[in-house]
């Protein structure tokens, strides 16, 4: 555990979160080994012993790479871990890519876990949501209002910049990981989503990944990839080694084309086309 001066105000979120997780009991914890779940899986394991578990959902919207760090951490955090198979494309309505696609995923996962909680005797279900994502597009939050999740995070009101120095100051590892989001966040809205799409983007990621970028998306445009780098690594990119390996690569893909985007990486960039969102979520979603 490292030695950071957490102020009174954290130190009193993060005593809000135990006892929110007390008052529970016990937990199964959506675990995809980000940073948000990552955190809530070890105050659980901490506040709650054995009566906290995780459950990790593999699918083909999920990268292999992120499965296997996710075990790892797991067992680092030593709380036990259940896989669960999510067949997220064959849910109807889900592969055609609406904008309120999470919402499909999410009911489908919480209706799983539920199950899964159930044979195990734990009373909730848990999301590592922060406060930040009450600002986000989330069609999801709704599934989980609906389906009873909770997000305990979120209930303490922490942010996803407190959780990062709550993390650092825990030993996790993943305190300064880059955000994460499942791969059919690399689509744009209306576009079907395919299990070949989806290997054509985790094997385009994966292979920016061992060049030994970071924080990166690979969007999918049929034959176009459009990348999203950091601006800071752009110089790096272009590099005409580089540049030569990632259009090699991804055209043997299948990629026609392979374009930078010079705004760069940001969150939730498919959202952009979205006129006015949230009120397109409260006409459309009941």
């Amino acid at each position: 555990m490292e030695n950071i001066n957490l102020g009174p105000e954290l130190e009193k979120k993060y005593a809000r979160l135990q006892e929110i997780l007390r008052e529970m009991d016990s937990v199964l914890i959506a675990f995809s080994g980000g940073v948000d779940s990552t955190f809530l899986a070890k105050v659980s394991r901490d506040t709650l012993g054995e009566r906290a578990v995780v459950a990790t959902a593999l699918s083909e919207t999920y990268p292999s790479a992120e499965l296997k760090a996710a075990q790892e951490l797991a067992q680092e955090i030593g709380i036990r871990q259940i896989l669960v198979r999510s067949e997220e494309l064959d849910i109807p309505g889900f592969s055609k890519n609406p904008p309120n696609r999470c919402y499909f995923c999410k009911a489908e996962l919480i209706d799983k876990l539920r199950e899964v909680a159930k044979a195990e005797g734990l009373s909730h279900i848990l999301l590592g949501l922060n406060f930040d994502d009450l600002g986000d597009f989330r069609p999801g939050t709704r599934a989980a209002k609906e389906k009873g999740a909770r997000s305990p995070l979120q209930e303490a009101g922490l942010t996803k910049a407190e959780i990062r120095i709550l993390s650092k100051h825990l030993g996790l590892p993943t305190w300064n990981k880059p955000a994460f989001a499942c791969l059919s966040s690399r689509f744009p809205y209306g576009e079907d989503i395919t299990r070949k799409k989806l290997t054509q983007v985790d094997l385009a990621e994966e292979f920016l990944r061992s060049l030994g970028f970071c924080q990166f998306r690979v969007r999918h445009h049929q034959t176009i990839a459009r990348l999203e780098i950091n601006p800071a690594d752009f110089e790096r990119l272009l590099d005409n080694g580089t540049r030569d390996q990632i259009v090699a690569k991804l055209k043997e893909l299948g990629f026609s084309y392979v374009a930078l985007d010079l705004q760069g990486y940001r969150m939730g960039s498919m959202n952009e086309v979205l006129v006015a969102p949230l009120a397109w979520t409260s006409s459309t979603e009941g």
